[in-house]
């Protein structure tokens, strides 16, 4: 059994820890939101009343944070959990998805202090984190890695080891690109397949068992009706949000530009995702791209 300090219990953190308990660990867990503290007891979590103390004599100190600021803010500023945790040595994750950037400044300030770091952003979205059967892209040394995947495996069903510092960044930004990209696609071809005459069922049937197939469409078809159990069906409550999906395709290109790979597909996916956001739906399910660009006339 571990002893481990969980920093952020939002819809993902929270059960994400739930699940670390579960597995026989001992978590002690803070957020900034006191509302999201209320119910730690009932799953076994302690609360503790700061970033440090939830981190005092941790063997693992987890951070699922919102963007990189935060984590910066956490580790190097002014929580300053790197330096207060040092004595301790405990293994640090970064479990949120920020820009790779801010994933190896940290993890360098970690080395530097002595200790070993892991940035593993993580799909699969809330009900995967539920499940625990969520995917980790986990960036850092061999050692570190091999420290980690007994807790990562507590969370997660597939665990891969993507690189160097910053690698699980990278990972995450270049899949989550995909997938907006993929989802808009399927959006389209159902949207045209309706004003053509078919049914949307046939259409899963035969795109499903085609060339056309994929996650989006597999999984999480956006047009209601083919899969019960996607968002589409339940008025695109948030499996995964478009506001999270936004930003995740914004730092994809941040880091498009800051290297010079072309990603015109991606630049195109992040104008729709904002236009869904500015119209009110960021806290819906990513998929409600659908909905939207249904309201859109014909260019």
């Amino acid at each position: 059994m571990a002893n481990i300090g969980f920093i952020g219990l939002g819809n993902m953190g929270t059960p994400m820890a739930a699940n670390l308990v579960k597995a026989g660990h001992r978590v002690r867990g803070y957020d900034v939101n006191t509302a999201a503290l209320q119910n730690l007891t009932s799953i076994g979590v302690e609360v503790a009343a700061n970033a440090s103390e939830a981190a005092r004599g941790a063997d693992v100190v987890i951070t699922m944070l919102p963007a990189g600021e935060h984590v910066r803010e956490v580790w190097l500023h002014q929580g300053g959990l790197i330096e207060a945790v040092k004595d301790a040595a405990p293994l640090l994750i970064d479990c949120s998805t920020i820009d790779v950037e801010s994933a190896r400044i940290v993890t360098e300030a970690a080395h530097n202090a002595g200790l070993d770091m892991l940035d593993a952003p993580v799909s699969g979205g809330v009900g995967g984190a539920v499940a625990a059967t969520l995917t980790f892209m986990v960036g850092g040394s061999d050692a570190a890695f091999v420290r980690g995947l007994p807790i990562l495996q507590a969370m997660g069903k597939n665990i891969v080891h993507a690189g160097g510092p910053g690698a699980g960044q990278a990972a995450k930004i270049c899949n989550n690109m995909m997938l907006a990209i993929n989802m808009a696609g399927v959006c389209e071809g159902f949207l045209l397949a309706r004003k053509l005459g078919l049914d949307w069922d046939r259409l899963f049937q035969i795109a499903s068992a085609s060339s056309g197939q994929s996650w989006a469409l597999s999984n999480y078809c956006p047009a209601p009706g083919p899969v019960p159990a996607a968002p589409s069906n339940r008025d695109y409550a948030a499996g995964f949000m478009a506001a999270l999906m936004l930003k995740d395709v914004k730092l994809s290109q941040a880091a498009a530009d800051a290297v010079g790979s072309p990603t015109p597909l991606g630049a195109h996916a992040m104008s729709l995702y904002q236009a869904v956001v500015d119209v009110g739906n960021g806290a819906k399910d990513f998929s409600v791209v659908f909905r939207w660009l249904e309201s859109q006339p014909r260019q």
